[in-house]
């Protein structure tokens, strides 16, 4: 038999490689950053077209490269990080694998512009599709510039599965996020289509945090810190009041390394239990620092998933740290039952006496004691002898009639006023052209559910999905149409929004204008609403900004029918009536009918049932 199995060449193995490393351009910058790390640079930039499909650029001052590692840079498994597999349990840098060069050289066109400190001329590679297309020496500053074009040009498949410029820059921009917040000591800039989106200097950690999320971020953060033997915690906690229905703002760093642990999250959670509602999550930034040999963050090349030697221990530690912060912080209401009771005193009562209370009191009063005027009256009816009061007599009680018994022609007498009687005329028949109206009955099961009744029999209807169905087709209606009224605030209400959450909404302030939203600022840091639809209370204009947002992060939207739907099911999710909500006979028979006159009354927008049908003959086989 002849042999089968075969070695692959080094551009297929390359490419197959690529395929972890680089799902998408937000994986090459993440890459590309972390080696800039890595080459202790202390200046980052970041440049980006098209949402890293045409280009990517990261320029630093670091260390550089000599002309043979540069060239031997981009070869699979060849890495400047560890020399043996026990460096594997004492990492103290970004990368280790050797992949992520091979494998974006191997699907992009990429030009390397590098130089070491000592050289006094560096090195210019030109790679396409894993082939050296030159190499050259050319004047360079010390420091390195990757720069990465046309990703996957030789892979069409996976370029076709790629989202749009605006979906891909914001994964670009969430990796950029966390590679910031763990390193607030190096300068980054971050440059899309040639206009500049960061500028974030060396500051400490609550500024960086402050730089990134905006100025109103800073009232919201609570200082964490605690050291052990296992681990140091430092960082901070967003205050409960500000706790989101969304995820966004939960960033886990483990050795200045971003990390993604489910169960971390869910000490954090328990810490603050009670504190929050059981749908929202609490905003945390918070770095640990642990031995690397009790961390293994060899589990895939993401590096975004690790494993602990003890991760019960660091739950424990996490939970309690973050309780005592709330706690030392006042941000815990707490009882103190050892406190003395004097301390609450104020000082301008503390020598100050006691008054007399200011209330008249008869000190000869006697409830059994016989008044004369009584004494005969009870005496003759009553052996027992008991006091009654007299009931005082009210003066003047007369002038309350004056003018009643005057003369019988005056205005004022009661037998002048005439009234008026209605005279109902009617038949206990009905006409032959009268026709018989139909009566609808409905009643509201358990707050949550409508019955009413049909020929066939009975349907029920849920109350909230029915009501999502109702208000979903009536905002895409709106927006096709653009004829949604809006209804303008007295005074504009200003919002607070990350730069990631204003750059959604500047892409669907067009769909959000035609359902009724009016902005008067849309801007870095700053949100002005001056209008709203008649449907929005003002006070739920917050809460509905921040659900849509979310929802986007989450949906992969690409063309304007995504968003327009996207935008319809949040507004109808949001403002539709909830369980538990009372309703009287007419909005229940209003909220029938409108379901009944959608295009689609059998299904909410999420596609569930709004409603299922009870024939009679149902009913009669439950009786025999």
């Amino acid at each position: 038999m002849a042999d089968i199995i075969k070695l692959l060449p080094d551009h297929v193995a390359n490419q197959i490689a690529a395929g972890e490393v680089v799902q998408r351009p937000a994986s090459v910058v993440k890459e590309l950053l972390e080696n800039a790390i890595d080459a202790g640079a202390s200046t980052i930039k970041l440049i980006v077209k098209d949402g890293g499909k045409n280009l990517i650029q990261v320029v630093d001052n670091g260390k550089g490269m000599s002309p043979t590692d540069a060239r031997l840079s981009f070869e699979r498994h060849a890495t400047s990080k560890i020399q043996k597999a026990e460096d594997l349990f004492n990492l103290n840098t970004k990368g280790f694998r050797g992949e992520a060069l091979a494998s974006i050289g191997a699907i992009a066109h990429v030009e390397l512009q590098t130089k070491t400190e000592g050289d006094e001329v560096g090195t210019q590679i030109k790679m396409e599709g894993s082939k050296v297309i030159s190499q050259e020496v050319m004047v360079t500053p010390k420091g390195t510039s990757m720069l990465v074009k046309n990703l996957f040009f030789n892979i069409p498949a996976r370029r076709n599965f790629l989202k749009s410029n605006q979906v891909e820059l914001r994964h670009i921009t969430d990796e950029f996020h966390r590679v910031a917040l763990a390193h607030p000591g190096i300068a980054f800039h971050y440059y899309n289509n040639g206009s500049e989106l960061f500028n974030l200097p060396a500051v400490n950690y609550r500024k960086r945090i402050v730089q990134i999320f905006g100025g109103k971020t800073n009232p919201k953060l609570v200082p964490v810190e605690e050291e052990t033997q296992v681990v140091k915690i430092t960082g901070f906690v967003n205050k409960p009041e500000f706790a989101k229905k969304s995820r966004g703002e939960q960033f886990f760093f483990v050795n200045d390394r971003f990390i993604k642990s489910p169960y971390l999250h869910h000490a954090v959670v328990a810490a603050f239990e009670g504190l929050i509602h059981p749908n929202t999550y609490p905003g945390y930034f918070l770095c640990l620092e642990v031995d690397p040999a009790t961390i293994d963050i060899n589990i895939h090349p993401t590096k975004t998933e690790v494993k602990f030697d003890d991760e019960h221990t660091l739950y424990a530690l996490l939970r309690s740290t973050i309780k005592h912060s709330l706690g030392q912080f006042s941000v815990v209401p707490a009882i103190d039952f050892d406190q003395d009771p004097n301390l609450n005193t104020p000082y301008s009562f503390k020598d100050k006496q006691a008054e007399l209370p200011k209330v008249a009191v008869d000190a000869t009063f006697n409830p059994f004691a016989e008044s004369p005027s009584t004494s005969q009256s009870v005496s003759g009816g009553n052996s027992g002898g008991y006091s009654s009061f007299s009931k005082p007599s009210a003066k003047g009680w007369e002038n309350l009639y004056e003018g009643l018994g005057g003369k019988k022609e005056s205005s004022n007498t009661v037998s002048s006023i005439e009234f008026e009687s209605e005279v109902i005329t009617g038949s206990i028949f009905k006409e032959e052209n009268e026709e018989e109206e139909s009566v609808t009955t409905t009643f509201q099961l358990r707050r949550k559910y409508i019955v009413t009744t049909i020929k066939s029999g009975m349907v029920v209807i849920d109350q909230g999905r029915a009501h999502q169905r109702v208000l979903y087709e009536k905002f895409l209606k709106n927006i096709t149409i653009k004829e949604a009224v809006s209804q303008q605030l007295l005074f504009p209400l200003s919002l607070s929004f990350s730069n990631a959450d204003v750059a959604i909404l500047n892409e669907i302030q067009g769909q959000l204008t035609t359902i009724g939203f009016a902005f008067s600022v849309l801007e870095k840091d700053k949100v002005e609403v001056t209008g709203v639809p008649l449907q929005v209370a003002e006070s739920e204009v917050g809460m509905i900004l921040e659900q849509l947002i979310s929802d986007y992060q989450m949906e992969i939207v690409g063309d304007s029918f995504s968003q327009t739907d996207i935008l319809s099911k949040t507004l109808s999710k949001t403002l539709s009536v909830k369980t538990g909500t009372i309703l009287d006979n007419a909005s229940q028979l209003a909220l029938v009918n409108d379901l009944f006159a959608c295009k689609e009354p059998g299904l909410s927008p999420f596609n569930k049932p709004t409603y299922i049908t009870i024939t009679e003959n149902d009913i009669d086989k439950k009786f025999i």
